[in-house]
């Protein structure tokens, strides 16, 4: 091996989950690599062990479908939290499906937020999952910071 310093795995730990409403998706075209489309956000709401709130309307979740089906998506929205603190949040997702046909959702969050009480969101790596609650105009993002 390359080094003989110990391979250790990050480990996760739960920061929230967003139950986010969307309204239809637009179609924008079709570009060189795939078909855009554009997925405006309503709102929504917030909640984990150290803060909780409402998804603010007014974002938006970019996507784009490659040839081989899999979409990326780029979301950029606000959220506020109980005590007023806006979050600015931006989820980058991969979703397609894994060797054995499951599902393949998982991305990378930034979250931008005030100094303060919640100034530890500038200073952390997220990661996070999306799932679909189709019928429903929703999907359910769950975060988790590296430690």
């Amino acid at each position: 091996m390359l080094s003989d310093l110990p391979r250790v795995a990050p480990q996760t730990e739960f920061v929230y989950e967003a139950l986010v409403d969307l309204d239809p998706a637009l179609a924008l075209g079709r570009v060189p690599l795939g078909e855009r489309r554009l997925i405006p956000i309503r709102g929504g709401v917030f909640e984990g062990p150290r803060l909780r709130g409402v998804v603010l309307p007014g974002g938006a979740d970019r996507q784009l479908v490659r040839a081989d089906g899999a979409r990326k998506l780029d979301a950029l929205y606000e959220m506020r939290t109980d005590e007023g603190a806006v979050l600015t949040v931006h989820n980058r997702v991969l979703l397609t499906q894994a060797e054995d046909g499951s599902p393949y959702a998982f991305s990378h969050v930034d979250l931008t937020a005030p100094e303060g009480p919640l100034g530890w969101l500038n200073r952390r790596v997220f990661v996070g999952t999306l799932h679909s609650l189709a019928p429903a105009a929703q999907v359910l993002i769950r975060v988790f910071s590296l430690t």
